[in-house]
């Protein structure tokens, strides 16, 4: 069974939201014609992978701009296009939303009757030209915009929201997007994919735990490591020094750190203080003379 991605998985959840006001309604319609994949006097439609988006598409064009359409399925249903092409179907639509002028195309917020029909217009706005990564391998949401002004008034419009996007340039799109995990949960949350948010929440939580687990494992690694050189070293010094003059050469406080080191090869500083009563600098004081004594012999 193939896995569902999660870009598809906060789509079908912005499908499943309910509109209290047919103002948010509307304007989620809106959001889906201005960046589909048409949007002017000589055609009017969609292109989508998602068969739900491209039905809801088709029955709210029929039912707040009272014209008639179809989805059609490419072979092996790999994307599904609504399309209108009739002028007079066309200019009904843009009248609908208030794009009679032409010009360049951009946000018309007049669209806006109430105080969430702007998130309902940023849920359209994804269902048509949005994708987001797997939270689990990156932090990346993206709206892909054919027209440079239209991806400006989409950055204003978020910025009003308080998530402030970057935009670039891709293959001649206008690519508005967010890298920011915090950020593309607010955005989340505004469009209405609140469960997707808390997902992306939970992946987080994980990650960060797995991080600091990872640090701390990098870390004591390291200081294993730096035990097991510093020990290997100590004794070097005092086999060199039992071979070629014996431990009683050794003054009776150096003599007694390095039988302990011998038996306690693996111990840190910190253990050794422990085991001889002496502390932690003291040691260290006694074994790098030990050390020095081998290297003079």
């Amino acid at each position: 069974m193939i896995k569902m991605s999660f870009s598809k998985q906060v789509k079908n959840e912005l499908l499943q939201i309910e509109y209290e006001n047919s103002c948010c309604e509307k304007s989620l319609l809106y959001g889906m014609c201005i960046f589909g994949k048409s949007f002017s006097s000589y055609g009017v439609g969609i292109q989508t992978e998602n068969e739900g988006i491209a039905k809801l598409y088709k029955s709210l064009l029929t039912k707040y701009c009272n014209v008639k359409c179809a989805v059609k399925a490419s072979p092996q249903r790999r994307s599904y296009t609504v399309m209108l092409t009739e002028k007079a179907d066309c200019e009904k639509i843009l009248k609908v939303f208030g794009h009679e002028s032409t010009g360049s195309l951009k946000i018309n917020f007049s669209n806006f009757d109430c105080d969430s029909c702007a998130n309902a217009f940023l849920a359209g706005a994804f269902l048509s030209c949005g994708t987001i990564s797997d939270p689990k391998k990156d932090y990346h949401l993206e709206f892909t915009v054919a027209y440079l002004n239209l991806s400006k008034s989409l950055v204003t419009l978020l910025s009003e929201c308080d998530i402030a996007p970057k935009a670039t340039n891709r293959k001649g799109y206008n690519i508005v997007y967010f890298k920011d995990s915090e950020t593309i949960e607010d955005c989340l949350y505004i469009m209405g994919a609140s469960s997707s948010m808390f997902e992306m929440m939970n992946v987080e939580i994980v990650k960060d735990i797995r991080n600091k687990a990872n640090r701390t494992a990098n870390c004591e690694t390291a200081n294993i490591e730096k035990t097991v050189k510093a020990s290997y070293e100590h004794i070097c010094a005092i086999e060199k020094i039992k071979e070629e003059k014996g431990l009683d050469y050794l003054k009776q406080d150096l003599k007694d750190v390095a039988v302990l080191r011998i038996e306690n090869p693996e111990a840190s500083l910190a253990d050794m203080a422990k085991l001889s009563g002496l502390s932690r600098s003291g040691v260290n004081h006694r074994l790098k003379k030990i050390v020095e004594i081998a290297k003079d012999l």
